[in-house]
């Protein structure tokens, strides 16, 4: 039998407040949350660290869930595609995509997941910039399985492993520890150099290149803390 403690059942009234919550955040995000994120990432200090590995044509970024919103502002109005989760949190987050020019692809491994991987490979196809967050949307934080390792071994784009970082900010309680640059922060958008899948990649090189990437999204992040001068805000937690 197993150790494993089954999950408690969420309380009815912590049910009924976060259906309220979604509510509420619904109806006043559209009007009030892309005027104040414009707001406040107007006083973000923005420091790109190579840049260069963005390079033309089409590219698979990826980058941590809890940190997506760090590298919003910057790069609007690109037209990247950008895989968001069908949940309701994630519909908050595409009004927040839409209004910055980027294109959204609702879907998840169990969750309209064989449509998204169409208009995702067409848009690979057509050499389009697509944004994974490979940990979510459930997470856990930092976890990754081959989906992404699959998707560059089948378009042949390389993947860019991304650390987008902040030396102070609010972090929510949730799984991702989800980061909201503070007023004035100094926010560091760090680029690591691309990795490439075989075409002909098995199953044990997939894994191998998705802990490649996953390795290399970390030491990203690292970097980009180390050029803030503070410490990394996952290390021990």
């Amino acid at each position: 039998m197993s150790g494993a403690r089954r999950a408690e059942p969420m309380p009815p009234w912590r049910r009924r407040m976060r259906i309220a919550r979604r509510r509420v955040g619904s109806a006043l995000l559209p009007l009030l949350g892309p005027s104040a994120l414009r707001a406040l990432a107007g006083t973000w200090r923005v420091e790109r660290m190579g840049e260069q590995h963005l390079g033309g044509g089409g590219r698979l970024l990826a980058m941590w869930h809890g940190r997506m919103l760090v590298g919003l502002p910057t790069h609007r109005d690109r037209g990247w595609v950008v895989l968001v989760s069908p949940s309701d949190d994630g519909g908050l987050v595409t009004l927040l995509l839409d209004r910055f020019g980027y294109r959204v692809v609702r879907g998840s491994s169990s969750r309209g997941g064989a449509r998204a991987l169409r208009v995702l490979s067409q848009a690979l196809r057509d050499e389009r910039t697509v944004v994974i967050t490979p940990d979510g949307p459930r997470g856990p934080r930092h976890a990754m399985n081959p989906g992404l390792a699959w998707m560059a071994r089948e378009s042949g784009l390389p993947i860019v492993p991304c650390g987008f970082v902040c030396d102070r900010a609010w972090r929510l309680r949730s799984w991702d520890r989800f980061t909201i640059p503070k007023l004035g922060a100094r926010v560091a958008l760090a680029y690591g150099e691309p990795v490439r899948v075989p075409r002909d990649a098995d199953d044990a090189a997939l894994a191998e290149r998705t802990e490649r990437v996953r390795g290399a999204i970390l030491a990203a992040e690292r970097g980009a803390f180390d050029a803030l001068g503070v410490a990394d805000d996952w290390s021990g937690a």
